[in-house]
């Protein structure tokens, strides 16, 4: 019988303090990629609460972000330099303050760095492309500029290290690059990266050998994929493609768990009647948990999704209540914030760049609003 507040221990050694996990969530708190006061503040709220939490994604080159952000001091985080260090330390102290385990993940957006094509900066993905869902025209990467990347997750692993958190996870979801270049759809190469696992496979290979250089014990590596690709006009790869890459993936590698980007966390392919996290579970090597997300709000949903799974994540419940899961470890469901008011918004430490994301009312640049507008994959050819 499983339990929310069961301790549970990771292939690798960690243990942590329970089976709910803070999904990563964009802050819109960077100041060009680095920490901010702003960023400390929303993570001290929310430094007591799941057992492991999952910073944004932070990009590993300088080409791979920012995402949506809007100003520059509304930024993605990044972790491509040294020189952002000294914030990253501070946030690993703060999410560890109380003993819960701190995650970084880390990603290049790819096609996705919209703020570099608002600032007339060339944007990459695997191939040359002009999507029509984008502003911008997409330049290809040159085969050695993939190399880059690739180590580039290694540099940032071995930082992510050197600041103190107890992990990492690859993001290689929501369509940002690892995606892109498993995907036929985005993936036009005629190279060695043309292979849709070759990029993700090589990836994996580049994180785990900074862990096995420079990490510490019980050092907590994680995926996270979307389990398909699909779009009204386009199909990139579907789940019967994905659960062969994490079977590759976790058969050479120790991840600790693998982490399925769902809509919700019962959720099925078009093609059968079990959810996506039935379907992955057998492909997962033994002893690597698997973690979902996607529409748990309260208790009986993170009850019916831990069912499904080893680790429960939670999303915008966490936004909208800092102490959501720590509110359900200790059974205080009564207390939870369920709705977000002008007030909540400064009391749940969010930070200026999500509560204008909250605010319907207030006006955004119309360059972001057209980004907005024009991601509609449906365009998709």
């Amino acid at each position: 019988m499983k339990n929310l507040t069961d301790k549970i221990t990771l292939k690798n050694g960690a243990t942590i303090n329970n089976r709910l996990v803070q999904s990563p969530m964009l802050t819109n708190s960077g100041e060009n990629g680095a920490v901010s006061e702003d960023t400390l503040r929303y993570w001290q709220a929310r430094n007591n609460s799941a057992g492991m939490m999952i910073t944004e994604y932070h990009y590993v080159s300088e080409n791979g972000g920012p995402a949506l952000t809007w100003a520059d001091n509304r930024t993605q985080l990044a972790i491509y330099d040294d020189k952002f260090l000294p914030g990253l330390t501070k946030l690993a102290k703060t999410m560890k303050a109380n003993d819960n385990k701190a995650i970084l993940q880390i990603a290049h957006t790819g096609r996705e760095a919209h703020y570099r094509g608002h600032l007339g900066l060339p944007v990459y993905g695997p191939s040359d492309a002009d999507y029509p869902f984008l502003p911008y025209r997409i330049k290809g990467f040159s085969s050695q500029e993939v190399e880059e990347v690739v180590r580039d997750f290694g540099m940032a692993v071995k930082r992510a290290i050197q600041a103190g958190f107890d992990g990492v996870e690859i993001h290689g979801a929501n369509h940002y690059l690892i995606q892109q270049f498993f995907s036929r759809f985005s993936n036009k190469r005629d190279d060695k990266w043309s292979e849709a696992e070759s990029f993700p496979l090589a990836v994996a290979d580049a994180v785990f050998k900074a862990v096995d250089e420079a990490a510490p014990e019980n050092f907590i590596v994680g995926y996270r994929i979307s389990p398909e690709e699909i779009n009204p006009a386009s199909v990139g790869y579907t789940w019967h493609d994905a659960v062969k890459l994490v079977e590759k993936l976790t058969a050479k590698h120790s991840f600790d768990y693998v982490h399925l980007s769902l809509p919700a966390y019962d959720a099925k392919p078009a093609d059968s009647d079990q959810t996506f996290a039935q379907l992955f579970r057998p492909y997962l090597s033994e002893g690597t948990k698997l973690m979902i997300v996607g529409g748990v709000v309260d208790r009986q949903s993170a009850q019916k999704a831990m069912d499904l799974a080893d680790l429960v994540a939670v999303g915008k419940a966490q936004l909208i209540d800092a102490n959501f899961a720590g509110k359900l470890i200790e059974g205080k469901d009564q207390d939870i914030v369920t709705e977000m008011t002008d007030q909540s918004e400064l009391e749940q430490a969010l930070t200026p760049g999500l509560r204008e994301v909250f605010d319907q009312e207030k006006k955004v640049p119309n360059w972001r609003k057209k980004v907005f507008d024009e991601l509609d994959y449906s365009k998709a050819k």
